[in-house]
């Protein structure tokens, strides 16, 4: 049976990616971010189309699948900001975002299309949402069956302690995530993963690869990550260095801001702001400085040559920081791919189980 995906919210390709190596053709991506384009392109074999969600009718959206498919999937990550712990504790009206809006734009153009299978991945803090219950409500009307889950990114080989929602529907019949592939023992760590890259000092890049670029850190900041030890806190420095924010009962409850990431165990969550010292235990494990973009972008499983930026465009780590830190991790990707091949091959064969271990 043969089939294609349709990537909404596709950002610079993390999802595609993923579903790509786990052997999907993706079709086409779209974003309303015309600064994704390149990357995206470049990286997966796919179009990227420039495109405001809401303003896309599910009929432009139908055309861009092939005609001779069997199975239509359409896959997506709206935009999780309004869904994260930070929105919804910091921002009285979170739930007036804009945003919140996409999801059911996503869920409209599932209604009218009916793919046979939807894939979506987002914050688990959605779980608890009436947008995300009006989703499934509208999906089960259609016949859909569901499965969701938060998948600890771990255990699935992501070398990052990241949680994140996945919900699967497919009108073929019952559908799962695939089990996991990596026990503790196995977990990929911050050594596994960005180990073996090149050291830079903070404020420099690496010549090879402008990706390999550190932030500056003021002459007090580089004291600090100086006695910061992995896995840390900003207790272990001198009290002449220690924020006001510190000393206030307040800032007790953020021990992870200034701290160095640990070698052996799996990397904290990638913040759209991974690469600032001060926005998290950012810190590389023992060179002086934050971690790199590269190195960020590894630890969300992108591949190490992944092609983030076009030589003739203007550096922003910002906007670079952004771009990696919301993409969805692309062996995330890979496993939400094989979860639905599995599920094609069972509905379209019989087979009851895989006979190999999937990793």
């Amino acid at each position: 049976m043969s089939f294609a995906a349709i990537d909404l919210f596709c950002g610079i390709g993390g999802l595609t990616k993923g579903l790509e190596q786990s052997g999907i053709k993706v079709v086409v991506g779209i974003d309303f971010d015309e600064n994704c384009k390149y990357a995206y392109e470049e990286n997966n074999n796919s179009r990227f189309i420039c495109r405001d969600i809401t303003k896309l009718t599910p009929e432009e959206v139908y055309t861009f699948y092939p005609e001779d498919i069997d199975i239509h999937i359409l896959a997506g990550c709206a935009p999780c900001q309004p869904f994260s712990k930070y929105t919804q504790r910091y921002r009285k009206n979170g739930y007036k975002d804009e945003k919140w809006k996409l999801l059911y734009s996503f869920g409209l153009i599932a209604k009218k299309i009916l793919p046979e299978i939807i894939a979506m991945e987002n914050v688990p803090e959605l779980l608890n949402t009436n947008v995300f219950l009006d989703f499934i409500t509208e999906l089960k009307s259609c016949g859909y069956s569901i499965f969701y889950t938060v998948a600890f990114c771990p255990d699935y080989g992501i070398p990052q302690n990241r949680k994140r929602l996945i919900l699967l529907a497919s009108k073929l019949g019952d559908i799962s995530l695939i089990s996991p592939t990596h026990t503790p023992k196995e977990y990929l760590t911050v050594r596994d993963a960005i180990g073996n890259l090149p050291p830079i000092a903070a404020g420099t890049s690496d010549p090879k690869d402008i990706m390999h670029s550190a932030t500056a850190l003021s002459d007090k900041n580089i004291k600090r990550i100086k006695q910061s030890i992995p896995g840390g806190t900003w207790r272990d420095w001198d009290k002449d260095l220690q924020l006001k924010c510190h000393k206030k009962n307040s800032g007790k409850s953020y021990p992870s801001v200034y701290g160095r990431m640990s070698w052996d165990a799996p990397s904290p969550t990638i913040t759209t702001q991974f690469y600032g010292y001060g926005n998290g235990r950012f810190g590389h494990p023992e060179q002086d400085r934050a971690i790199s973009l590269r190195e960020g972008a590894i630890l969300q499983s992108f591949p190490i040559d992944y092609k983030f930026i076009n030589s003739d465009d203007i550096f922003n780590r910002r906007k670079l920081g952004i771009q990696i830190g919301n993409a969805v991790p692309v062996r995330l990707g890979e496993i939400i791919g094989k979860s639905v091949i599995r599920h094609i091959r069972r509905c379209a064969y019989g087979q009851e189980r895989d006979n190999v271990r999937t990793n």
